[in-house]
């Protein structure tokens, strides 16, 4: 399995098994903390080999440098099948609105395959 795409973005859908991804960030730039952020996007994109096709769970974790949660896991489950291709491609798309970070910092979000951890993409919290 690969990550294609991991990313944070302000608008996302999927039709038809194509993505429309709309405004890709890494950095959120609040004048006070805590601060809300009124709506983002998780956006990924596996590929899945021929013997990796079926069933697999999935969950997104949130930390910060101290080691605390910053919102409950994300979790399901994805099926990667074939349409007569050797890989599979499955989309996980998740809308989070009004989400509170208590101070500036960095916060990670951790994707989880079948409870092993598979990669992760930072979102930066600045104050300004």
């Amino acid at each position: 399995m690969k990550t294609e795409l991991f990313t944070l973005c302000d608008f996302a859908q999927e039709q038809g098994g194509k993505l429309t991804v709309v405004g890709t960030f890494d950095t959120i730039v609040s004048r006070n903390f805590p601060c809300i952020h009124p709506q983002l996007s998780i956006i990924i994109r596996l590929r899945f080999d021929l013997w990796e096709f079926g069933t697999h769970s999935f969950r997104i974790e949130t930390r910060d440098l101290d080691d605390e949660t910053i919102m409950e896991p994300i979790a399901g489950r994805i099926i990667a099948k074939g349409a007569g291709n050797a890989t599979a491609v499955s989309h996980i798309l998740y809308s989070i609105n009004n989400l509170k970070f208590k101070s500036s910092g960095i916060v990670n979000f951790i994707l989880y395959i079948d409870d092993k951890e598979i990669t992760s993409i930072p979102l930066y919290l600045r104050q300004g």
